[in-house]
């Protein structure tokens, strides 16, 4: 049987198909993501919602109140090109969701009254038909079934983008505020505690900070200060917080942006964080404001924080994360050309060629194909005048975009796959 192309490119990396067949990208509307000045979301036809505690409902009149998301943006994601503006979509955070639609992933609210849920096949929107859940600013606890989801939904390789704000910014008056609600996931959960080696501190500040971590050291998170957007190199708080991490916990965790003036290799004063939990990975912020876009609920006071603040770098980084997010992990077990020492350097590439190296114990047809983050060939080289022992070969690139790729290196038995970044 022939597999589609980006069936195949899972199958290389080692990362289970039946439960992330598409690109797919779930916007969470379920936790008062719409309550107050908040407006967590892609797009909304009506703004008929109003809050009661951890209740929301639509109004009966059917006019006034907060954003009511439906699952589906209008216009059609179709009608999406690389100049389409932000405001092709009604929501406070529709300019990521025109970004990801670029990018060529499908995005999709889960509303108010949807349900988290990860394996239920009478759920058409289960985690499972998704690779990235995004989460901005809950207000509502998770529940135990739902939190069992969301690990459950991680571990079996999806991804987690996990935003709060600052304490005391309960929204909706129930008693919880983002920061609780996170902490309440990662230490009450029936999975594991602390499960990513985050924790969000109760804290409340503004400024800004270029304290990044050195690209040395947040291996295999290169590509989120490295990535298809650019490098940021600069974020700002308006009233959020910050985490501590945990290496005991989990050893994968790192934190990627620190408060101004702190270490860049600690595990205190981290504004954004990466981890990686069983087969699926998580990145954690800790402001929403950098993920305004300054338009959505014309009730709401709007603010521009994903455009406007830092420079543009919160684009750069909230983007590169998110394509992190979606690109799925390499799996060493899957790797059997092990006596290959498959290398490629430098890399990020400097001069649009791919220079890599690779052993082989006995000269045979030897294939290099080149995939992007969806799946898609978009190279590939029989390599000719193969020799016993070490090989050097070389792969023109200079025809692609910059970002991310996966490159494997193929036999007829066995075969070895490497992530490459083309500048």
């Amino acid at each position: 049987m022939k597999l589609p192309k980006s069936t195949l490119l899972l199958f290389i990396l080692g990362v289970t198909t039946s439960s992330f067949a598409q690109n797919k990208i779930l916007f969470n509307a379920t936790k008062a993501e719409m309550c107050s000045n908040a407006d967590w979301i892609i797009d909304a036809d009506v703004h008929n919602i109003y809050f009661s505690g951890s209740t929301h409902l639509p109004y009966a009149s059917g006019s006034g109140g907060q954003s009511n998301p439906q699952r589906i943006p209008t216009p059609p994601q179709s009608g999406i090109t690389s100049t389409t503006p932000e405001t092709y979509w009604d929501g406070g955070i529709s300019a990521i969701a025109v970004d990801c639609a670029k990018q060529g992933y499908s995005v999709e609210t889960l509303p108010f009254n949807g349900a988290i849920t990860y394996g239920s096949s009478t759920n058409v929107q289960d985690l499972s038909n998704y690779k990235v859940f995004v989460v901005d600013e809950p207000n509502i606890l998770f529940t135990t079934a739902e939190k069992t989801a969301i690990m459950n939904f991680i571990a079996n390789g999806g991804g987690l983008m996990m935003v709060s704000d600052h304490t005391i910014s309960d929204r909706n008056n129930d008693g919880f505020d983002s920061p609780m609600v996170w902490n309440d996931l990662l230490t009450n959960n029936s999975v594991q505690n602390n499960p990513f080696g985050i924790s969000y501190d109760l804290a409340d500040f503004s400024g800004s900070s270029t304290s990044f971590a050195a690209l040395t050291t947040i291996s295999p998170y290169y590509s989120i200060l490295h990535g298809t957007f650019g490098n940021p190199t600069q974020v700002q708080w308006a009233n959020g917080t910050s985490m501590t991490l945990s290496t005991t916990a989990n050893s994968s965790v790192k934190g990627i942006v620190f408060k101004s003036g702190s270490s860049t290799t600690g595990t205190t004063n981290v504004l954004a964080a990466a981890a990686t939990f069983q087969s699926g990975k998580v990145f954690a912020f800790g402001d929403s404001s950098p993920f305004d876009d300054g338009t959505g609920d014309p009730g709401d006071t709007l603010y521009n924080g994903y455009f406007t603040d830092a420079n543009g770098n919160h684009q750069k980084l909230i983007m590169n994360a998110m394509i992190w997010l979606m690109t799925p992990s390499l799996d060493n077990k899957e790797n059997v050309f092990d006596k290959s020492n498959f290398t490629i350097a430098p890399n990020p590439i400097q001069d649009k060629q791919i220079h890599f190296t690779f052993s082989l114990e006995e000269a045979q047809t030897t294939t290099v194909f080149l995939y992007d983050t969806l799946g898609r060939l978009v190279k590939e080289q029989r390599l000719n005048n193969l020799n016993t022992g070490v090989n050097y070969q070389n792969l023109d690139v200079s025809d692609l975009q910059t970002g991310l790729y996966i490159c494997k290196l193929s036999t007829a038995n066995s075969n070895k796959s490497l992530q490459v970044i083309i500048k």
